[in-house]
Parts: structure tokens; C-alpha cells; sequence
């Protein structure tokens, strides 16, 4: 037996959140993912409820599942409907899922209030559900919602309607917070309470993060005899969210001592999948699994880490598939840039003129604006330039934009002039584009295209403005960051200036920059 089980429902709770949307297909595949990972349950959705889940769990059916068990999610029996009659029951056992989970009212405001029903036939509503689903095979998990909002408010009420599930027979007694306001002391006395009152069957958690204490109350839960946790990959989830998957499993499997996945370290691809396929931004300071997660920008931090990583760091990244991650700017010491050249393959020695001068520039840029933490393409040619490495591709004579816009209802053309000369060799384009920064990427690739026709494999791939000063209003410096990839790799590169098109251009010819610079060595 495992020590705590994990139940997901991202393709359930998880698709309640704002911005968060998946495809039938895109179900098909993170249940698939979620298998290979170790994921105990898998909630698919509510057949029935829209033709979407429907979809759903036809084509589960040939899902050849390695571990988990898949479940289809529903209510009890309608109030005065015998449950051989009630349709949404019959849809439950038609999706023929190993696990059905149901909910039902555990708080007396609700039964009498929204279901409009007494008390006793909520419980008979909850045990005849649960006897029925037994009786056709399925393993049974009950979903008290509300719970610890009913326990507050009459606790006898609430535990009587836990009781109600288990004498129908529940393999599981899961307890929401479904309003997301419990604090942990709460869960974990509640918990040790359910525990004491109804030993013989298994209780769940089931968390929401409207007080940022979703993984905390699971964590408490646990503490107080749970042995299955519900949530969410990334916390996807009504409102605030859920209980983050991503957060408490490492800190079960890695601070408590309790294994529940075979493989931690693959839980960043994980986490970026669910990310990627639901069409979503990963949160880069979420812990764990985010960008910054073991990223180190202080000096003295920085310093520590490279004597000894656990000094600040928690946990070894690589335990959760992250890495360490350090950052340079006006903050750093000369540690960061040592570190981070030995990243990029540039030997520098600690205490030498150019590890010294580089940190020197490095300030006094992000005095002018700059940021090198997105931006290690850029830091990447500022070293190899004082490193006496660096051998410049081509020299600018000029360039030129223009915007026309016809009076005769002919489309507007914007339009990029680029001269520059490459060994001495002059070369003179023009090109039209979607506006003033990609005429001029355009121009200055076609400029470039006969002397260095690899460039072909570079796209310009993202591409961000931020006013450095707002107090400067329309005379403020622009900072523009561009993300560039040749499909294998990706590099940032910055530019900063009162003009915004030249702080694209100076962030546009950095990438081009970088990629030569690459491709000769």
C-alpha cells in the first residue's frame, strides 16, 4: 500500500479555471502523461455534461493505462428519484470507468437552501448512490463537499453525512474545502476527527487556494491520517486555483519521506506539458518547477553557492528535473560572472582584467537600462568581446524606415533600407514587413543571406517592450528583449535606448550576432 495516493483532476477542476481549456484530444494525451508519471487517479470529467466528456470517454476506452485508474466524476441521485431512474447516474456507469467519484452536501445550509431537501434524504440521496455504484463493480470515491464549511457550522450534521457514504460502502471519504478559506490547524483537527469517528474507511483532501493555503492544508490533511490527495498539475483551477500537484508531491516525497511517484525528476517536463498543451505561460517563480526557482542574483549568494549549493538551496534541483540557475546583473559579484561564462563554455579566471572589466560593463549597462537575466545572448557577446574572442560578421552603414499610409484605401506599406558591407564588401536592401521592426529583421536578413545563407535557420520568436523610466514619458528609454531559436536553441537579447526602433535593432543584430559567432566556432 501506498502511503498517500494521488488523485488528479486537471482535466476536471482543472478545466474550471480561467484561461484554461482543453481539446478532447489534449485530455487523451496529458491522461497519458499523467499515467507514465505515476499519478494514482485521473479524473477525465463528468459524462453527460457537455459533448466534449462524452467524446472524452468513448475514446478512453482504448486508453492502455499503466497505472492509474481512470474516473468519471458526477452527483448523488436527484432528491425524491429512485437512483435505478436518475439519467446522470446511468451516464456515470455507461463511461465505464473503473472509479466513480460523487459529490454530495455536507453542509445543512446547502441541502436546505439549494437542494431544498431535509437532511435525511441528502443522506439517503448520498448512501443509495454510492450501494448502487458498488453494486456494478466500480470502485467508489465520495467527494463531501463543502465539508469543513458544514463541520463549522454543525459538525454532527456534516460527519453524519460522511457516514451516510460509508454505509453504502465508499472506498474513499474525500473532504473539500471547496470555499478555500480552512486553515491548516483546521484540517488537520477535522481530519483526526473523521478519522476517529469512521475508522474503517480511507480519508481523501480535497483543497482550493483561495487563501495561498491549498498545498499547506493538504500537507495538514496528511499529517492528520489522509492517505489520498486531489489536485492539479500547476494548480490550474476555479477562482485562485487548486491544490498544486507540482508542490506537494515533492515536498511528500522529498521532505516528508513518503514515495508516491517512482521517477521526481521528471516532474518539470511534466508540469511544461500541462503548460504547453493547454496553451498556457509557465509561472516562472513557482516553486519547484519555475525558472527562478534556483535562481541566485546576489553576490553573496552566489559566492555561497559555489562553495556549497545546499547553503541556498533547498533541495538539489536536478531531484525535481530544474537546474541552478544563475543570474547577472547590477547586483552580481564577480561569482556570477565566473559561473556563468563556465556555463557558456568561456573560460574566465577569477580575479583577472576581463572577468573584472566584464563585471564592470555589466553594471554600468544595467545602470543605462539593460538586464542581462533574460537576456544571455547579449552577456554572452559582451564576454567574448572582452575576451578578445568575439570577430564582428559585418559592419552597419546605415538604415532606414518608413511608414506610408494611401488616401486611395491601397494597404499601408512599412518599409526597411539596410547598407551594410561584410569584409569590406558592400550590400544594399530594402523590404517591406508587418510593421517597423520586422521590416528592418527582414531587410537585414536579406542583406545578410549571401554571405551567411545558415542564417536561413533563425526565427525571431518573441519580442517584448518595457519603458525603462515612465517619469521620462514619451522621451523615456525603451528596453527591448527578443527571443531568437534555430529550432534546437533559444537566446535572448536586449536592447536600450530613447528610440524604440533602435533598441530593436541593437536587440534584433545581437541575435543574428550570437548565432555567427556560434556557427564559426
Amino acid at each position: 500500500m501506498k502511503p498517500v495516493f494521488l488523485y488528479d483532476t486537471t482535466l476536471r477542476d482543472g478545466t474550471q479555471g480561467e484561461g484554461f481549456q482543453l481539446s478532447g484530444l489534449d485530455k487523451l494525451r496529458i491522461a497519458e502523461r499523467l499515467d507514465a508519471f505515476g499519478i494514482d487517479y485521473i479524473e477525465g470529467g463528468w459524462p453527460g455534461s457537455n459533448p466534449k466528456d462524452v467524446e472524452f470517454f468513448q475514446a478512453a476506452k482504448s486508453l492502455k493505462l499503466k497505472h492509474a485508474k481512470l474516473a468519471a466524476f458526477g452527483s448523488t441521485r436527484r432528491a425524491d428519484t429512485p437512483v435505478e431512474q436518475d439519467a446522470q447516474v446511468r451516464l456515470l456507469l455507461e463511461a465505464e470507468t473503473p472509479v466513480v467519484t460523487i459529490f454530495g452536501k455536507s453542509w445543512e445550509l446547502q441541502v436546505t437552501e439549494v437542494l431544498r431537501t431535509t437532511p435525511e434524504e441528502n443522506r439517503a440521496m448520498i448512501r443509495d448512490t454510492v450501494a448502487h455504484l458498488k453494486k456494478h463493480g466500480r470502485e467508489v470515491v465520495y467527494d463531501a463537499e463543502h465539508f469543513f464549511d458544514g463541520y463549522k457550522d454543525s459538525a454532527e450534521h456534516a460527519l453524519a453525512t460522511l457516514q451516510a457514504a460509508a454505509e453504502g460502502g465508499a472506498d474513499c471519504l474525500v473532504l473539500c474545502d471547496t470555499n478555500g478559506g480552512t486553515l491548516p490547524h483546521e484540517v488537520q483537527e477535522i481530519c483526526e476527527v473523521v478519522r476517529a469517528r469512521i475508522p474503517g474507511t480511507p480519508v481523501g483532501i480535497h483543497t482550493h487556494n483561495d487563501c495561498e493555503l491549498a498545498v499547506a492544508n493538504a500537507v495538514a490533511a496528511v499529517k492528520g491520517g489522509a492517505t489520498q490527495i486531489q489536485g492539479t498539475i500547476n494548480g490550474y483551477g476555479e477562482r485562485t486555483g487548486n491544490c498544486n500537484l507540482t508542490s506537494v508531491i515533492p515536498i511528500l516525497q522529498l521532505k516528508m519521506g513518503l514515495t508516491v511517484v517512482p521517477a521526481l525528476e521528471n516532474l518539470l517536463d511534466l508540469s511544461y506539458y500541462v503548460d504547453d498543451v493547454s496553451n498556457n505561460p509557465h509561472f516562472a517563480r513557482a516553486p519547484f518547477v519555475g525558472r527562478t526557482a534556483f535562481a541566485h542574483k546576489g553576490g553573496m549568494h552566489v559566492n555561497a553557492v559555489k562553495k556549497l549549493a545546499r547553503s541556498y538551496e533547498h533541495i538539489v534541483p536536478q531531484s525535481v528535473g530544474n537546474s541552478q540557475n544563475i543570474l547577472v546583473s547590477e547586483l552580481s559579484g564577480q561569482d556570477n560572472i565566473l559561473i556563468k561564462a563556465d556555463q557558456l563554455g568561456l573560460g574566465l579566471e577569477k580575479g583577472s582584467p576581463v572577468a573584472k572589466a566584464v563585471l564592470q560593463k555589466v553594471k554600468e549597462l544595467e545602470h543605462e537600462g539593460y538586464s542581462f537575466e533574460a537576456a544571455g545572448g547579449s552577456l554572452e557577446l559582451l564576454i567574448r568581446r572582452e575576451l578578445g574572442t568575439y570577430t564582428k560578421p559585418f559592419d552597419l552603414k546605415e538604415y532606414h524606415t518608413s511608414f506610408r499610409k494611401y488616401r486611395d484605401g491601397h494597404e499601408p506599406v512599412c518599409e526597411a533600407t539596410v547598407k551594410l558591407y561584410v569584409d569590406n564588401t558592400p550590400e544594399y536592401t530594402v523590404a517591406e514587413g508587418h510593421g517597423v521592426v520586422n521590416a528592418l529583421d527582414v531587410a537585414l536578413r536579406k542583406a545578410l543571406l549571401p554571405f551567411y545563407p545558415e542564417i536561413e535557420a533563425i526565427s525571431l520568436v518573441d519580442y517584448k517592450v518595457r519603458i525603462v523610466d515612465g517619469h521620462d514619458a514619451t522621451a523615456a528609454k525603451t528596453r527591448v528583449l527578443i527571443e531568437t531559436t534555430d529550432g534546437h536553441q533559444s537566446w535572448g537579447t536586449i536592447g536600450v535606448s530613447e528610440n524604440i526602433i533602435e533598441a530593436s535593432w541593437i536587440a534584433i543584430v545581437d541575435g543574428i550576432d550570437l548565432f555567427l559567432q556560434k556557427k564559426r566556432k
